[in-house]
């Protein structure tokens, strides 16, 4: 009943982050959109300190759309802020994070493989690295190097992969995917609460009192949301990424983050040039380039003859006793794990034929990325692993 209990408190926390995540992303992208498609006002607008202005029809109507300078002469007397998507985002995903990640350490979190570790020990460096990593940060957007926009994010980008490294080597490959997101995650909420919503406020305080606003403070949370921008495609790369063993599960998982990341941000910068007229489209052909490239470089070899000559042929009752060792605890429909309760993906092994039918999933995640069984709770050997393939390349 515990787990049958978590898993709905997983499905509830889980759509509520995605929800807000898309609230918060969306309305990024807008202003960002919004910010960079504005066009020189006419002289009688500009004569009221407006800045830029835009005209756009949605939804059956006209909309006008105006930037002032600085600030307008009286403040409305309602005025929209937008934060609670991005603390919302972040709440509801340290939640998923602690729900799926710290509740089930033991079946998350722990690859006993790398580290003997215990269920309090990973969870401290989980959260020491999201602790260490928003130091680092935070420490370095109060450097010159902040002023450096491409050398900044390529620093953060090396030191984020860096972190995907270490943290690969002692936790399970998706758990080391996911805090490294989550870091992402607390750095763009943060840039949120630490910066942009308190100049936010003194440009507000400012403007009531008629003063003009201090330039500074627009630059600041200008720069701090320029980087939630492009950390915006890395960050759900590694929101979906759990669903694709051949990332996180390949032996060089941590670098591959670390290129799909470059690639997504690379991509991104393409869009927001594009918002301003500038369009560069080999910009997204070198992207969706360099991600074919990944994918080439990264595809399991094709061992289906060297399997077939590696030794004698192997027995279905063989396979069916590593499948019944290593995989039936879980894919059952009676399962004997002590967190799932129900088939994962309603995927069954119970006889020959259910087993054959899963034939490529079964060499994609057992054989060719060993994402399976999970966390090798049951200790599949690579030689068990070799027997299955042969099998199955039969």
């Amino acid at each position: 009943m515990d787990a049958y209990i978590i898993d709905w408190l997983h499905l509830l926390v889980r759509f509520l982050h995605v929800l807000t995540a898309i609230a918060w992303i969306g309305a990024s992208f807008y202003f960002v959109w919004l910010d960079n498609s504005l066009e020189t006002p006419p002289q009688w607008k500009t004569d009221q300190g407006i800045k830029g202005d835009l005209w756009a029809v949605h939804g059956g109507g006209f909309y006008e759309i105006a930037k002032y300078k600085n600030a307008p002469a009286a403040l409305p007397t309602t005025l929209h802020w937008f934060k609670w998507e991005a603390y919302s985002t972040w709440i509801t995903g340290m939640l998923l994070l602690i729900v799926v990640f710290y509740v089930g350490a033991q079946s998350y979190l722990i690859d006993s493989t790398k580290a003997d570790l215990s269920s309090w020990q990973a969870i401290g460096i989980g959260v020491g690295s999201l602790l260490a990593g928003f130091a680092i940060y935070e420490g370095a957007c109060r450097t010159p190097l902040v002023e450096k926009g491409l050398l900044f994010g390529l620093v953060m980008l090396v030191l984020l992969t860096a972190m995907a490294w270490a943290l690969s080597q002692v936790l399970g490959d998706r758990a080391a995917y996911i805090h490294v997101g989550a870091l992402i995650g607390t750095c763009m909420a943060a840039n949120v609460f630490t910066t942009i919503m308190p100049a936010q406020r003194a440009m507000v305080a400012a403007a009531a009192k008629g003063e003009s606003p201090d330039p500074i403070y627009g630059y600041k949370a200008k720069l701090r949301s320029t980087h939630n921008n492009y950390a915006t495609i890395p960050v759900l790369f590694i929101m979906l990424s759990n669903h694709f063993p051949m990332t996180y599960g390949h032996e060089y998982g941590w670098l591959i983050l670390g290129v799909l990341a470059f690639i997504g941000a690379w991509a991104r910068h393409f869009f927001n040039l594009r918002h301003q007229g500038i369009v560069k489209p080999m910009i997204l052909v070198s992207a969706l380039a360099a991600f074919a490239l990944v994918a080439w470089v990264t595809k399991p070899a094709d061992q289906t003859a060297m399997a077939a000559a590696a030794g004698s042929p192997v027995t279905d009752i063989q396979a069916l006793g590593i499948v019944g060792k290593h995989c039936s605890a879980c894919h059952s429909a009676t399962p004997s794990d002590d967190i799932f309760k129900a088939a994962p993906g309603g995927v069954m092994f119970d006889n020959l034929d259910q087993i054959k039918a899963m034939k490529d999933r079964i060499l994609a995640r057992a054989v060719h990325t060993h994402d399976m069984p999970f966390m090798n709770k049951t200790g599949m050997t690579d030689a068990e692993r070799q027997t299955l393939e042969r099998w199955l390349n039969q």
